[in-house]
């Protein structure tokens, strides 16, 4: 049989993985519209909430690390920044100790909606994998978390 018509020889695997990440990815972009995010706006929130948990970095980031968590340009970065800015989720401030660089925080508003997101996120995260069952799920897991560097735990 040739590979273009047996989807479980090596060649067709990225096709697979590729068809079922951009199927996961608008899922979740339909989930994020109500709350008038992008995933962008989203992953630079859930970046900023968790930099927030870490007590050495609680005064904020800077928008080069927001560019380079996301893996994007700096200057996109300041654009979801400004986004986030206007709905009131981010806040700048100077950076105390270098006055050229900026530091961004989430505003109350911006650690409550991260919350909802993240909520919704795990309901999402359940309904798209609840088509397999426990042990394919494990399965799913072990696989990805090899190929993603991070053998079984």
């Amino acid at each position: 049989m040739p590979a273009s018509n047996n989807p479980a020889l090596p060649g067709d695997l990225s096709e697979l993985f590729h068809r079922a990440f951009r199927s996961l990815r608008h899922s979740w972009s339909q989930r994020l519209a109500p709350f008038e995010l992008t995933p962008h706006q989203f992953r630079a929130l859930h970046s900023l909430a968790r930099n927030a948990a870490d007590p050495a970095s609680a005064d904020g980031m800077r928008l080069k690390d927001v560019a380079e968590r996301l893996r994007i340009a700096p200057r996109s970065a300041t654009e979801v920044i400004d986004h986030l800015e206007a709905k009131g989720l981010v806040a700048r401030s100077a950076d105390p100790v270098d006055r050229r660089a900026t530091l961004v925080t989430l505003t109350p508003r911006g650690h409550g909606l991260t919350e909802e997101v993240r909520a919704a996120r795990r309901e999402h995260t359940e309904t798209y994998f609840g088509r397999l069952d426990a042990q394919e799920r494990a399965e799913l897991a072990r696989i990805l978390g090899k190929l993603g560097g991070h053998p079984e735990r």
